[in-house]
């Protein structure tokens, strides 16, 4: 695994627009950034990355099915009481999962190590899965790169057929998002045209204009009713919103599943963790008011059950406490984490985001920024397989 510095293309910025990515700045600050690439050989990817995204995958899955028939676990995972019996019946029915992000230490020597799950909501999937390639043929076209580069990458064709799966018979289907957000209503609109691409109808309804009608189902803008929804919008806020109620008897399929919140949580790790200790793919973990946790000693991560783009993440060494983003997260609990900081090239922490599409490992996309946490301005940088 290298980071190899490169020359941005002058006309970068043209061509990201004339596909729709829009976000390729967050405030004035760079979010693509093709000044330099990290590169892997296929060993790498296929031995080590692919590989830890299988086991984990399948890890998540045993876990789902524990704590759908474990009270105990759903209250240990902060699901609450009067959600539980939906999250349960949506893993016994088997519904269907669309995709998620796991995120990965990786150093190209070392196993990968699980910092945290995005199974229900992860963003950055359209620069994974098209800006990215497109940037790739670009540079071979230029001979700029071998002809023979390549990149661990099948996002897109994996994304069509997975909604095919869903969806054998085709239909209607609906994507919410916050309409104003600009890269969660991107992400949904590149979703909309991969299920066109899957040979469904797509229809937006942001999610402040979903309504109920008398029969209890939900309905869009235009009172039609939502009997397939993809939302970009957690489970544990859902799931306690006033129409959490009404979620069982609305005969709506949710993408991703109401199982998901048992996976979209860092209580995820410690359980995990409980259950395979020593896994090379995972870091030891422990909820913050179980006694093993001291086993950590001095230096760790400290995580709240519930948060985004790394908030109020805060990392211990040695009993101090490096500068955190407080955006109040940390209610519900903590759990901590062994410290395992993402490896260091020059200024740089790179975060490899491993994508599974239904049950298959599908592809990468690395963060990186110049702190040890990832968070949401930090920056997208384009990978290749060489060697």
């Amino acid at each position: 695994m290298r980071r190899i510095d490169l020359t941005p293309r002058p006309d970068w910025k043209s061509k990201a627009e004339a596909v729709g990515f829009t976000w390729h700045h967050a405030d004035g600050r760079r979010y693509w950034d093709e000044r330099a690439v990290y590169a892997f050989t296929l060993a790498q990817i296929e031995d080590h990355i692919e590989l830890a995204t299988q086991a984990l995958h399948a890890l998540c899955l045993d876990l789902v099915d524990e704590a759908a028939t474990s009270d105990a676990l759903m209250a240990r995972l902060k699901i609450p009481e009067a959600a539980r019996d939906v999250v349960a019946a949506s893993w016994k029915a088997r519904d269907p999962s669309l995709y998620g992000r796991f995120d990965f230490f990786y150093d190209g020597t070392e196993p990968p190590k699980l910092y945290e799950y995005n199974a229900d909501t992860p963003t950055s999937l359209y620069e994974a899965g098209v800006f990215q390639w497109l940037w790739l043929e670009d540079l071979i076209a230029q001979g700029r790169l071998p002809e023979d580069t390549d990149q661990f990458n099948s996002i897109h064709e994996r994304l069509a057929d997975r909604f095919r799966a869903i969806f054998p018979d085709g239909g209607f289907v609906h994507f919410a998002s916050d309409a104003d957000f600009v890269e969660d209503r991107q992400t949904v609109r590149f979703l909309e045209d991969m299920a066109s691409l899957a040979g469904l109808e797509p229809k937006f309804v942001p999610t402040t204009q979903i309504g109920l009608d008398a029969d209890g189902r939900f309905v869009d803008q235009d009172n039609y009713i939502i009997g397939a929804l993809f939302k970009l919008h957690p489970w544990e806020d859902m799931l306690r919103e006033p129409y959490a109620a009404n979620i069982a008897g609305s005969r709506t399929l949710f993408l991703e599943p109401p199982w998901k919140a048992i996976l979209s949580n860092k209580a995820l790790l410690p359980l995990l963790w409980e259950r395979h200790p020593g896994h090379p793919n995972l870091l030891e973990s422990y909820f913050e008011d179980d006694p093993k946790s001291e086993r950590l000693g001095a230096s760790y991560a400290r995580k709240p059950l519930f948060s985004r783009e790394g908030a109020n993440i805060e990392l211990w060494k040695n009993g101090r406490k490096s500068r955190v983003l407080d955006q109040g997260y940390g209610e519900e609990g903590w759990i901590r984490q062994a410290l395992k900081p993402p490896p260091r090239f020059g200024s740089n922490y790179p975060v490899i985001g491993s994508w599974v599409i239904g049950d298959q490992p599908a592809g990468i996309g690395i963060r990186e920024d110049h702190g040890r946490v990832t968070r949401d301005r930090s920056r997208f940088v384009p990978h290749i397989i060489q060697g």
